[in-house]
C-alpha cells in the first residue's frame, strides 16, 4: 500500500476505506506503515483499527511509539491493548515505561494479564524469565487425544503458539512435550501420557538470554520450555524472541567493537548529545594510551634524524599491524559467541595464528621487498629493515588478536571490549619497538 494512497485517505478523511485496506495487509507491514507517517497521523491511523488487529499491530511497534500511542488513549482503549497483546510483550513495554505510566495501565488490564506481566517483569534483565511468554497449552497426563484436541481448540487462540504442547502434572512440573501433530495423527482413545515425548530440553527461568539463543540454534526449536528451580513450567521463549535477541546481541558485540558504549536505540533514534556521551570515554581513553606509541617515536628521535626513510614507513606497518590483529581477535570473538572456541582451545589457537601469521608476514614482505627497491628506491638494508620488522609485526599482532578475547572470557570479561581499539594499541606499541630494535640492530643507529 503506498504511503500516498495513505495520505490521501487521510487527507478526505476516509476512513473506512483506509480501514478496509490496512486490514488487507499482515500485521508487521501495518506497523511499517504507521512507522514511516507523521506522529498525529500514526495515532489517528491506529485509531481507526479493529480491536483486536490494532493489539497484534502494537506488538511490531518501536518503544518509543508504543510509549507514544499508548499514553494518547483512553484508560478503556489502553486496557483492551495491555488486555490483548502477548504477556512478555506487554512486559517489554513497561519495562521502559515510566512508573506512573505503568501503575496507571496495570489498573486497566484484567487480573489474569496484570498477574502475567508481573510475573515477567520480576526476573532480571536479559535472562530466560525476561523474555518469556506465559501463554502456552498445557496438558494433565491422563487425558485422552480427543480430549486433549478439544483443550486446544479451547485455549490455543489465546496461546503463542500451539505447535507444541507441555504435559504438566498435578504440581505443574513438566514431564513432557507433545507436538500438535503427534496429537492429531495418534488415536482418539489414546491418553497424552503414553505419546509424550519424556527427552525434552528446558531451560532454567534465570539463565541468560544469550545461552538461551544459542541452544535454540544447536537443536533448531521454534520453542523452549522455561522452567523454575522445582522444574515447574512457568512458561516458553518462542523463536520470534530469541530472533531479536540475536539481533541485539550481536548490535552489542559490534558496538564494543568500535569502542562505543552499547545502545539500546537505533542510530537515527539517538540524539547528538546521547551519541557524545556514548563515544567520548573510549575516545578519551585510546588518546590517553595512544601516547605511548608518541613516546616510543620520541625516544628513538634521533635514529629517525639519521635515516628520515625510516619515518614514511611507520604508518604502513602500524596500520598492517592493526589490521592483522584485528582479523584473530574478531574471528576468534565470533567463535566464543558461538561457542566453537573455548579456552581450553588457547593453545590450538595460538598454534593455527602463528602459521597463518609467519605465512601472511612472508608474502606482506615479499611485495613489500619489492616496493621498497623500485617504488619507493630506498636502500636495500632499508628494505630488510621494514620487510623483517614486517614479518615480526605481523607475528605479534596475530598472536595477541587471538589470545586477548580468550584470556579476557577467562577473567569474566567481555572479550568484544578488548577486540580492536585496545588490540590496535598494544599493536602498534610493540611494532614500532620491533622496528627501531631490528634498526638498530642492522644499520647500527
Amino acid at each position: 500500500m503506498a504511503m500516498d494512497e495513505i495520505k490521501e485517505l487521510l487527507e478526505t478523511k476516509q476512513y473506512t476505506r483506509l480501514r478496509q485496506k490496512l486490514s488487507e495487509l499482515y500485521d508487521a507491514d501495518i506497523a511499517a506503515v504507521l512507522e514511516d507517517i507523521p506522529e498525529e497521523d500514526m495515532i489517528k491511523v491506529f485509531r481507526i483499527l479493529p480491536k483486536d488487529k490494532a493489539a497484534d499491530v502494537f506488538a511490531y511497534l518501536e518503544v518509543e511509539h508504543q510509549q507514544m500511542i499508548i499514553t494518547s488513549l483512553s484508560e478503556r482503549d489502553a486496557g483492551n491493548i495491555i488486555n490483548n497483546m502477548m504477556a512478555d510483550d506487554a512486559a517489554d513495554l513497561f519495562e521502559e515505561m515510566p512508573a506512573n505510566v505503568v501503575k496507571k495501565l496495570l489498573a486497566t488490564a484484567t487480573p489474569e494479564a496484570r498477574r502475567d506481566i508481573n510475573h515477567l517483569l520480576r526476573y532480571p534483565e536479559s535472562s530466560a524469565g525476561s523474555i518469556m511468554t506465559v501463554e502456552f497449552v498445557d496438558l494433565k497426563e491422563n487425558l485422552t487425544v480427543a480430549q486433549a484436541l478439544e483443550r486446544v481448540r479451547r485455549v490455543g487462540m489465546d496461546s503463542e503458539t500451539i505447535n507444541t504442547l507441555y504435559v504438566l502434572d498435578k504440581s505443574r512440573t513438566l514431564k513432557g512435550i507433545l507436538t500438535l501433530r503427534g496429537l492429531l495423527l495418534a488415536d482418539p482413545d489414546t491418553t497424552v501420557g503414553e505419546i509424550m515425548n519424556e527427552n525434552f530440553i528446558s531451560v532454567n527461568t534465570l539463565d541468560d538470554q544469550e545461552d538461551v539463543a544459542r541452544m535454540f540454534k544447536k537443536y533448531d526449536f521454534t520453542a523452549m520450555p522455561v522452567v523454575d528451580n522445582e522444574n515447574r513450567l512457568v512458561g516458553i521463549i518462542t523463536v520470534d524472541d530469541i530472533v531479536d535477541i540475536m539481533e541485539e546481541e550481536t548490535t552489542e558485540d559490534i558496538e564494543k567493537m568500535a569502542a562505543i558504549v552499547p545502545s539500546d536505540k537505533s542510530y537515527m533514534k539517538t540524539g547528538i548529545i546521547e551519541t557524545w556521551k556514548k563515544r567520548i570515554p573510549w575516545l578519551l581513553l585510546l588518546m590517553v594510551s595512544a601516547t605511548v606509541t608518541g613516546s616510543i617515536l620520541k625516544r628513538f628521535e634521533d635514529a629517525l634524524g639519521v635515516i628520515p626513510a625510516l619515518t614514511f614507513f611507520i604508518p604502513m606497518l602500524m596500520d598492517t599491524g592493526g589490521n592483522a590483529g584485528g582479523q584473530a581477535s574478531v574471528t576468534v570473538i565470533r567463535g566464543i559467541s558461538l561457542d566453537e572456541i573455548a579456552f581450553k582451545d588457547f593453545f590450538k589457537v595460538l598454534w593455527k595464528e602463528s602459521r597463518v601469521a609467519i605465512l601472511c608476514g612472508i608474502t606482506l614482505a615479499a611485495c613489500n621487498f619489492l616496493k621498497c627497491l623500485f617504488i619507493d628506491q630506498v636502500e636495500v638494508s632499508v628494505a630488510v629493515v621494514v620487510c623483517l620488522t614486517l614479518i615480526v609485526a605481523v607475528f605479534v599482532a596475530k598472536i595477541v588478536g587471538s589470545s586477548l578475547p580468550l584470556i579476557a572470557k577467562r577473567l569474566g570479561f567481555d572479550p568484544a571490549v578488548l577486540a580492536s581499539p585496545f588490540i590496535t594499541t598494544i599493536v602498534d606499541a610493540l611494532s614500532l619497538l620491533v622496528y627501531f630494535g631490528i634498526a638498530t640492530s642492522i644499520l647500527g643507529i
